[in-house]
């Protein structure tokens, strides 16, 4: 695994026209004072921000509950004056999350925005108009991660070409936070030593899981895996795993359409060839089919370990980051 790595990335910075919206979800806060507002798209992002910033400003989880779907969730008029108020707002971007963009078009805020998946270096098709707030180095440093981390996960994707689960990067998730520090230092600037020291120690324990991995992926050996959607992958990948899911099954079910017959049947015959050693469910998305898939993989005597996308309640980003680790290492070791 390569080092951490600590760079500034491109940030985007938004604003906007009226739209209508509909929902009646509100807003998660996770803490209240006059000063700032950030709000983040799900739960994740809003967990990363808190740690960052503190008791000194409100941060707002748009989705914290694993029965709320990103990809279709429908924002509300709460949402929308959460957006209107923020002074920052963190999405994760790469078309998980489009219901920020119709926020923030729709709310007229002129908030910064950061954008994990351009962090990641995958190319965001809803952009947030003026770019200048990014600088030539931030994305010389992006565009170097991605070719050195996500070249592998191109094939899973529910925008074409690029795997936007890019929280399951644990490098891609420290660039994240060191942006989070970076426009809080600018807009607060009194707090900025505050917010860095936030930072360095959010870091340190980020650090030690960075460790962890590399240690789980020695003792565990690599392999292939199954997946029902890719959203484990870029983790899974660090352990060393490779997926050979068909990506018409995947794609199939992260976008909640038909499964093709041939591609169920082709993913029933990889779990029943013996070259498997892992499934991965996400227990967001199940559907008849992954549960074939389950089943198949239980007769075959496979393991599964099953993956969400929201942060699970009484865990922040690295214990859940860790409990996942260990579930995979716990399943794949000897009894």
């Amino acid at each position: 695994m390569p080092a951490l790595r600590r760079s500034v990335p491109a940030l985007l910075v938004a604003s906007a026209a009226g739209l209508a919206l509909t929902g009646c979800a509100a807003p998660a806060p996770t803490g209240s004072t006059e000063g700032l507002s950030i709000v983040a798209s799900t739960n994740v992002y809003g967990d990363i921000a808190a740690a960052i910033v503190g008791d000194l400003a409100s941060v707002t989880s748009i989705i914290d509950s694993p029965a709320q779907d990103p990809h279709s969730y429908e924002a509300s008029a709460q949402d929308q004056l959460a957006i209107a108020g923020a002074d920052l707002v963190i999405e994760n971007g790469g078309g998980y999350d489009p219901f920020i963009d119709l926020l923030l078009e729709g709310s007229g805020a002129d908030a910064a925005v950061i954008t994990a998946a351009t962090i990641a270096g995958i190319d965001d098709d809803h952009g947030h108009g003026d770019a200048a707030h990014a600088g030539e180095e931030a994305d010389a440093s992006a565009d170097a991660h991605a070719e050195d981390e996500h070249a592998d996960g191109a094939d899973h994707a529910h925008v074409e070409g690029v795997n936007e689960h890019v929280w399951y990067d644990i490098h891609v998730m420290e660039e994240v936070a060191a942006a989070i520090a970076t426009e809080l230092a600018d807009l607060d600037s009194d707090n900025a030593a505050v917010y860095e020291q936030n930072l360095t120690a959010w870091m340190t324990e980020l650090e030690a899981l960075a460790t962890e991995l590399d240690e789980a992926a020695a003792a565990l050996g690599g392999g292939s895996i199954a997946a029902t959607e890719p959203v484990p992958y870029y983790l899974l990948a660090e352990l060393g795993f490779d997926d050979e899911t068909p990506e018409q099954f995947s794609e199939a079910i992260e976008e909640g359409a038909d499964v093709p017959p041939l591609a169920l049947q082709q993913t029933l015959d990889l779990i029943g060839s013996g070259e498997v050693v892992l499934l991965a469910y996400n227990d967001q998305t199940a559907s008849p089919e992954t549960e074939r898939v389950r089943e198949a993989a239980g007769a075959a005597g496979i393991p599964v370990v099953s993956f969400v996308e929201t942060l699970p309640d009484e865990e922040d980003y690295i214990s859940w980051m860790r409990a996942n680790i260990e579930r995979v290492v716990g399943a794949l070791s000897p009894a």
